[in-house]
């Protein structure tokens, strides 16, 4: 029996999959139902379940596993149409019981008891189970490194790599200046940026620079520099109050534009870390002008110069961060708060940060490009591209 336990175990976790919901034999975990019983989860919001999913710390346990794979199994291919499995083998057997017993259910109904369960889960470890249930962001595009939804009037931007600890692909660049750009035009009054999994971000995707275009590596770098100046300046520009949600540790580029957030919270186990001249590279985001002037500039050169790591204690003392939190309750602390912001008038709340932010638009802007016409040379540089490939051969060696 330890082996059949093990073996679902292992299928779990290759395929994360969704649930037969019987709620009454799941202690503590409430299910709520859906809004449109008729219609159920709209596939946008099975999707964004299925990415919460990956993000849950805590093994729900092997009923609840068979029950997510059942629903999954519903949803998506309908009511359990393939023959029982053999009498050895036993793994099949159980899921196939699982499927086979959710019936006739239709698959609108098996994804809203895929999105609740899921829901629930997440609630259960200190999540909002409404986030999973959140309607896509004023209709706008999907994404593929993203989570973006919005709800009591907050348009949340979830980077969603976690098994990549939210490694900020040029997708993900892409991604993100096409979700502050809706953010910045939707009916929300926030926008909060937070990460999926253990990690915020672990920063730039060194892999970035391995997909060399036709004009080689100085093509590569012209083009890296331009969706790094948009990026940047898609921040400089965003006209709502915009909030980091830091939940875990935050690297490279997720770490140097916290300086252009109007609030910054973080659980006390993140950190903070920019180690550019470590891979032969320099500031961006314009952290050379926001850190100094955030924390004074000796503070600012051990980490911008001498690759420092920052504790969450450490980057509040310093003012990088608005409050910490301890992470036993940091979801539900900042939620809390973060709804309350949501209901202040939204015209006074833009109006008073333009007031805030304007006298420094112009020069953050001439910072974002003098950084950007730095890291090009520097990509370019033998010492950066040294750099980069003893990351790389360092990091096949473990």
């Amino acid at each position: 029996m330890a082996g059949v336990v093990l073996k679902i175990s292992a299928a779990w976790r290759s395929v994360k999959l969704g649930s037969l919901v019987r709620s009454s034999s799941i202690p503590g975990l409430k299910f709520h139902t859906a809004a449109s019983p008729l219609m159920g989860a709209t596939v946008e919001q099975f999707e964004q379940a299925k990415g919460r999913l990956s993000t849950l710390k805590n093994d729900p346990g092997n009923e609840v596993k068979l029950q997510i794979y059942a629903l999954f199994k519903q949803a998506t291919q309908g009511p359990c149409n393939t023959p029982k499995p053999g009498m050895m083998n036993f793994v099949n057997q159980v899921k196939w019981d699982a499927w086979k017993s959710l019936g006739s259910i239709t698959q609108e109904e098996a994804r809203q008891k895929y999105v609740d369960l899921v829901g629930s889960l997440v609630a259960a470890e200190g999540g909002s189970s409404a986030e999973v249930a959140a309607q896509p962001a004023a209709s706008g595009p999907t994404y593929k490194t993203l989570l973006v939804t919005t709800e009591d009037k907050i348009t949340t931007i979830r980077l969603n790599r976690p098994s990549k600890k939210n490694a900020v692909s040029v997708e993900m660049y892409k991604e993100i200046i096409e979700a502050l750009n809706q953010a910045a035009k939707d009916d929300s009054v926030i926008t909060v940026m937070t990460g999926a999994g253990d990690f915020y971000s672990s920063g730039n995707d060194l892999t970035n620079f391995t997909q060399l275009p036709d004009g080689g590596v100085e093509q590569l770098a012209k083009q890296s520099g331009e969706v790094l100046r948009q990026y940047v300046r898609a921040y400089i520009e965003f006209p709502k109050p915009l909030i980091a949600v830091v939940n875990g540790p935050a690297v490279g580029i997720s770490a140097t534009v916290l300086g252009l957030f109007d609030l910054v919270y973080a659980t006390d186990r993140a950190t903070f870390h920019t180690p550019f001249s470590q891979l032969g590279q320099s500031p961006e985001g314009c952290s050379s002008y926001t850190f100094p002037k955030i924390m004074g500039t000796a503070k600012a050169a051990e980490m911008l110069l001498f690759n420092k790591k920052l504790t969450a204690s450490q980057a509040c003392e310093f003012g990088l961060v608005t409050e910490v939190f301890p992470d036993s309750n940091f979801q539900t602390e900042v939620w809390t708060r973060l709804k309350n912001y949501a209901k202040l008038p939204p015209n006074s709340l833009a109006l008073s940060k333009q007031l805030i932010r304007s006298t420094e638009r112009e020069r953050l802007l001439q910072v974002n490009d003098a950084e950007v016409e730095r890291l090009v040379e520097r990509w370019l540089s033998d010492e950066c591209m040294n750099a980069i490939m003893t990351f790389f051969q360092a990091k096949a060696k473990l």
